[in-house]
């Protein structure tokens, strides 16, 4: 199996490289050359599959020229203690948890796979790896979790001071060892640019072996098919109808695993692309332009991004076609004071708690549901996150505190170790050359 860049698809690397660079030299994101024709594989797994096996099977299907099956169960089976529950919410819809993993979200799948991949490949070559990471607040706490204590690799955290939940960021600066939170002072999108620059910067990457954790990260993004795949298997005996998924969107990589699903022969009728007032990407949905701006604070934090860096691997993935896009993508825009209704709804009406992200998916979700599937098809929305990290939000919307699990709790119980630093990508080499030198 080969990848090339969404620019330059005639240079051509192997999964380790791409996993390795993450970023490809030319600024472009990694995606496979050919693609593999796992239909048969969907339609015969069913809600018999344990979530561990039928990621071992996707994945050899993907890679069977690199890895045994043998191997690729022994990967998924440590990749994958957690597996993702799914409950029925009403009639046509249905919530695929994600969050029962280490740190809560959804991003704790790909981090942990990705974390399990590149530990693979280090203790193999006797290699090491500095992951640097940029997150809106999910991603650097399921990447401190997955990769504390991995062998061989130092992992580097950007996170923008004051715009991640308190949960958050004790999650992501509380962890130690061999994984460093560097609080910027900017948002998320400066974030995101001092990590992408610092790729793109061929002098700094001679002196250092950089890799990234970020959804930009293949790695990451093709273990998030999976659930994708195990939710059709459980469901699709329970429908004679369409199956949609609707995937609360910031930057995109989540929805991103699901489309590459689809294109592997996963058969689905679309998705939902729920967002925020962060809405570039479903505003390019309905007018075909798409113009990138500083993201705006909304309570659903982890999606306030106002450059998201899967678009351009949508694009490439759609071959730039905007109908073709417009076929299966179906937008749905949120705002501020929906969000925090939909989380009051749900705890009135059905007594559970959910988390803003999640809301705005069940919301986008109704939203659709209403416009007519008929009865006959089904929406599954993804719960991305435990409403327990966002407490303040939930007392805020229902007046009742979050329930917190215990994993969550035990942060509170921790010091706060984070060097604050400017937003230039020259704060963030200083900092390198001051500590991981």
């Amino acid at each position: 199996m080969k990848f090339s860049s969404t620019r330059d698809p005639e240079r051509l690397v192997d999964f380790k490289q791409a996993l390795f660079e993450g970023l490809a030299p030319d600024g472009g994101l990694y995606l496979p050359v050919t693609e593999p024709d796992l239909r048969s594989l969907f339609m015969r797994a069913d809600s018999s599959w344990s979530f561990p096996r039928l990621a071992a099977e996707i994945m050899h299907g993907f890679f069977g020229d690199e890895f045994d099956s043998e191997t690729c169960s022994q990967i998924c089976e440590q990749a994958f203690p957690f597996v993702p529950v799914l409950t029925a919410l009403r009639p046509g819809l249905f919530d695929m948890e994600l969050y029962h993993g280490p740190s809560c979200a959804f991003k704790d799948f790909g981090a942990s796979f990705l974390a399990t991949m590149m530990e693979h490949y280090l203790k193999s070559d006797k290699q090491h790896a500095i992951i640097l990471t940029a997150t809106s607040g999910d991603t650097g706490s399921a990447v401190a979790q997955a990769f504390f204590g991995k062998e061989n690799i130092d992992v580097v955290i950007l996170y923008p001071s004051g715009r991640v939940s308190p949960s958050q960021e004790l999650q992501l600066t509380t962890v130690g060892g061999n994984v460093h939170a560097l609080e910027v002072d900017g948002s998320f999108d400066d974030c995101q640019r001092m990590v992408k620059e610092a790729f793109l910067d061929h002098e700094l990457r001679e002196r250092y072996p950089l890799s990234s954790a970020n959804s930009i990260n293949l790695g990451r993004l093709i273990p998030q098919s999976f659930y994708y795949a195990w939710a059709f298997a459980q469901l699709k005996e329970k429908t004679s109808g369409e199956i949609y998924f609707c995937v609360p969107s910031g930057n995109f990589g989540n929805l991103t695993a699901g489309v590459l699903a689809w294109r592997w022969g996963l058969p689905v009728s679309g998705f939902i692309a729920a967002t925020n007032e962060n809405d570039v990407v479903p505003q390019y949905l309905k007018n075909g332009i798409f113009t990138s701006r500083p993201s705006v604070s909304t309570p659903a934090n982890a999606m306030d991004v106002g450059n998201p860096s899967n678009f351009e691997r949508l694009q490439a993935l759609f071959a730039n076609d905007l109908l073709q896009m417009q076929a299966m993508l179906y937008p749905e825009v949120v705002k501020n004071v929906d969000i925090l209704a939909t989380m009051k709804r749900y705890d009135q009406d059905y007594s559970l708690q959910i988390c803003p992200h999640t809301a705005v998916g069940v919301l986008a979700s109704e939203r659709f549901l209403a416009g007519g599937l008929d009865g006959a098809g089904i929406v599954i929305n993804l719960s991305t996150a435990h409403p327990g990290k966002f407490s303040e939000i939930v007392l805020e919307a229902s007046g009742r505190p979050a329930n917190i699990p215990q994993r969550l709790a035990e942060y509170t119980r921790r010091q706060k170790m984070a060097d604050k630093v400017g937003s230039s990508k020259q704060d963030l080499v200083n900092w390198l050359d001051q500590h991981l030198s």
